[in-house]
């Protein structure tokens, strides 16, 4: 018996590296970093040609050239969940973890996206939703930022835009200011009023008693939502802090498959998943589908034009982190970008196929550090 040719088989992958600098440094308070670098894949199918991409080491995109082209390639472009379980298999030896699962994801989100314009669908529709309003919150305020320019951010997300959730780093130095922290929790209070929410991120650079103590001490600026307050792998930490504190605590963007989603979300009040790391929109989902089954929501974590569509598809999910470092990024590499104007976007609004992204070429051009096509022409 024959094997069936597929209808629509994938017949060329690109790939792309652009780094683009930040508009002044940045740090949180484990990390500092001065560009940022994003790595795009395009699946084509005849005309048709799927977006998808991570950020992360350019290295990263080694790993779409070798092994996880060769799985993709001549492979149905409908068959996504085929092509994720063959990707995931080639990882094997290469190391899935870490950037073998960063790779998966932009070729996962690239699959996703062809395949929707193939069907001439808004992805949303695609995965099973409709187009609807999904909750954002502003996210900067980084730990360089003087309290001027930290200020000036938050205005610009609650009196430009009108979103009316808003969160800044705090953690400074490992965790080792913690009068810092304190001072900006107060200064982004008194710069976004009363009736904004205040989230905060530590990226785990406290221990929990740190934690504990920090959250006490800045109760009377009522911050409600405490992000890896401790390093998200510390399973009993990130309890203890939780049954101690009044803010939801949330983590869970280094996940990479549904055991570690399931394993943490005892842990946190809100699991959290990146899209662009945890398997794209294929990991996404099962992610959702393991904060179902454990009572709790989940949060999109950063590249909001990646998870648009998905958070739209899937009603647990709480809200989009709309990312000062990736709505620049995505804003100066794409055309059809969303407008979170009123503290929501509407993913398939416009009725465009697939997430309705574009890439903007002549745009994209200086900030382009790479590319390959495979199979090479």
């Amino acid at each position: 018996m024959t094997s069936r040719r597929p209808e629509f088989p994938v017949d060329r992958l690109t790939v792309r590296v652009y780094t683009v600098p930040t508009d002044r440094p940045e740090a949180d308070g484990t990390f500092s970093w001065h560009a940022t670098t994003l790595v795009l894949v395009q699946a084509h199918c005849g005309p048709a040609t799927g977006l998808g991409w991570t950020y992360g080491a350019p290295a990263t995109a080694a790993l779409v050239r070798e092994p996880l082209a060769a799985a993709v390639l001549g492979r149905d472009a409908l068959d996504t969940a085929g092509a994720y379980e063959a990707m995931r298999r080639a990882l094997r030896n290469a190391g899935r973890p870490g950037a073998g699962t960063y790779a998966l994801s932009a070729v996962d989100v690239a699959l996703w996206d062809l395949a929707a314009r193939l069907l001439g669908l808004p992805l949303v529709r695609l995965l099973g939703g409709r187009s609807r309003p999904v909750a954002v919150y502003g996210s900067g305020g980084f730990t360089s930022y003087p309290d001027r320019v930290l200020e000036r951010q938050l205005r610009g997300w609650t009196d430009r835009q009108g979103i009316p959730r808003v969160k800044i780093k705090i953690g400074e130095a490992w965790g080792t200011r913690p009068e810092r922290d304190l001072e900006r929790i107060a200064a982004a209070r008194h710069a976004i009023g009363p009736g904004t929410a205040l989230y905060v991120d530590a990226n785990g650079a406290f221990t929990a008693k740190q934690a504990i103590r920090l959250a006490d001490a800045f109760a009377e600026d009522r911050v409600t939502w405490f992000e890896e307050p401790v390093p998200s792998d510390d399973l009993p930490g990130l309890a203890a802090v939780r049954a101690a504190v009044s803010p939801d605590v949330a983590a869970g963007e280094y996940g990479d498959e549904p055991r570690y989603f399931a394993r943490l979300a005892p842990a946190v009040d809100c699991l959290q998943a990146d899209a662009t790391r945890c398997g794209g929109l294929t990991g996404f989902l099962r992610a959702a589908t393991v904060a179902e089954a454990a009572g709790v929501p989940l949060s999109a974590h950063c590249a909001p034009h990646v998870h648009a569509h998905a958070a739209a598809a899937r009603p647990g999910v709480r809200h989009l982190e709309w990312f000062h470092d990736h709505v620049r990024v995505e804003s100066l590499l794409f055309d059809g970008v969303l407008d979170p104007t009123g503290g929501t976007v509407t993913p398939g609004a416009s009725d465009a196929s697939g997430h309705g992204l574009h890439l903007a070429t002549e745009r994209a051009e200086s900030h382009l550090t790479a590319a390959w096509t495979l199979p090479a022409d």
